[in-house]
């Protein structure tokens, strides 16, 4: 989070949708490592967290700021990925690759 931060102060003067492009990016890279079964509400955290930096950042941009949490909220909706689970249980990936049985036997 420390890191997404200071890429939104580097973005600071940035148009919300390359932000938001790069906000996708970012979080989708996470979410493609640590989605997995049992993690969902940590990646809900995530989420919510990468917005609330994104919203915080956007109301320093100026002194007349209108981004409510509503606001931040349809962004977050229209640029960052949903969280879901990506990986199967480890059981499962591990059985699809090495079956107990023989095919031939």
């Amino acid at each position: 989070l420390k890191a997404i931060k200071d890429g939104l102060r580097r973005r600071w003067h940035y148009s919300i949708p390359e932000q938001g492009k790069w906000l996708r990016r970012v979080v989708q890279g996470y979410l493609n490592y640590h989605s997995v079964p049992g993690n969902f509400p940590t990646m809900q955290k995530f989420r919510t967290h990468v917005t609330n930096l994104w919203r915080r950042a956007l109301r320093r941009r100026s002194q007349k700021d209108d981004t409510t949490w509503t606001k931040a909220n349809k962004l977050a909706a229209a640029w960052l990925p949903r969280v879901r689970v990506l990986h199967p249980w480890p059981v499962e990936r591990f059985t699809a690759r090495h079956p107990r049985q023989e095919p031939g036997a």
